[in-house]
């Protein structure tokens, strides 16, 4: 991640602190915070001071170390104590978000490697190790991402995008944003429309952020604008992220991207998905099965900014008493998508999307 020139990821542990970026705070101030203990991690899920489906899941791993570690304060030993507390913590966090694969993907991997019999310590340093490598693979496989969707970008092409899928959703490069990165690096000329995608605006927010500290010409549009420029011509691709994928291909991001999916479609214009492995779900059928948040209907009832003295302001949009739905995703059908770029090559939405996803293809 490129920050004023300085590399940073997005999550890392520090002795017992798991540090974030607090993408609350961002584009006004670039702020790293640490959370002392689990149950501070798990708020830091829930506020969305960290935010995409990757970071939510090596985040949740972090979390989990610090509940082994709490544990690991008051047993020697892992027993059917030590057990509890563990699973106490790790349900905690699961609660969280309950949309994002790979936040249980990630506390399945960590709890997986703490079992009875194994001294307090043995267990803090195997849980660790474990979050260490679930971040590190994350690294790497949108690492690999990024080189393969660039395949698909020619130099000049303008690239529509949604919501946030780039260094802040992941530990580092990214889904959706990745093959830009890559495009970049390597000398193509790549235009961004970035959707606001309200009612948080991690795409003015956080994407816009992000494309401006790499160089990359990006242009912020309204949620309801992005059907204008796809019937006009001016969007030639779209790539957004993932929070979960079915295992027939249908895919649950951020909400608005069934619209753009159907609207690309209509237009001729090609959607693809950007997701690593952890992303994927074979014990969900179909879309229909993935769990949808919806958050407090606050957020669309308000609006939070920067003033002109760069102080974060909240303003109220509609009138008082007046009451709103707030589903944080929605599911778009395998049949909109063009392709999902994985870390083993660009595989087909729809019946036998897993297996393909796990083969590295040519």
């Amino acid at each position: 991640m490129n920050v004023n020139g300085k590399a940073y990821r997005t999550v890392w542990m520090d002795g017992g602190k798991v540090m974030l970026i607090n993408q609350n705070l961002l584009p006004g101030t670039f702020t790293v915070v640490g959370m002392a203990t689990h149950r501070d991690t798990a708020a830091a899920l829930r506020d969305m001071i960290v935010r995409g489906a990757p970071a939510i899941g090596a985040t949740g791993a972090f979390g989990l170390v610090q509940a082994v570690q709490a544990a690991a304060k008051a047993r020697r030993m892992v027993d059917a104590a030590f057990l509890r507390a563990v699973d106490s913590g790790c349900e905690l966090l699961r609660r969280t978000r309950p949309t994002a694969q790979n936040l249980f993907y990630a506390l399945d991997r960590v709890r997986s490697v703490v079992r009875g019999g194994m001294t307090a310590r043995t267990a803090c340093d195997k849980a660790r190790h474990e979050a260490d490598c679930i971040a590190d693979e994350d690294v790497a496989a949108c690492r690999s991402i990024g080189i393969h969707g660039a395949a698909l970008l020619k130099d000049g092409m303008t690239v529509l995008t949604h919501c946030n899928a780039g260094w802040l959703a992941t530990v580092d490069w990214g889904t959706a944003l990745a093959p830009l990165y890559t495009a970049h690096r390597a000398g193509k000329r790549i235009r961004v429309f970035a959707d606001e995608t309200r009612p948080r605006c991690q795409g003015a927010r956080l994407t816009a952020w992000e494309l401006a500290q790499e160089g990359i010409e990006v242009t912020v549009i309204a949620d309801n604008a992005a059907g204008h420029f796809l019937r006009h011509g001016e969007i030639d691709l779209c790539i957004v992220g993932a929070d979960r994928i079915a295992a027939n291909g249908d895919v649950a991001n951020k909400i608005g991207t069934y619209e753009k999916a159907v609207l690309a479609t209509e237009n001729g214009v090609p959607f693809y998905v950007a997701a690593p492995r952890s992303t994927f779900d074979p014990a969900c059928p179909t879309g229909d099965d993935i769990p949808i948040e919806e958050r407090s209907q606050d957020e669309v009832l308000y609006a939070e900014g920067f003033d002109a003295r760069g102080r974060n302001a909240r303003v109220m949009l509609a009138p008082r008493g007046a009451t709103a739905r707030n589903p944080a995703f929605d599911v778009t059908p395998a049949a909109y998508i063009a392709g999902i770029i994985t870390e083993h090559g660009i595989v087909k939405a729809g019946p036998g999307t897993m297996s393909r996803g796990r083969k590295r293809r040519s």
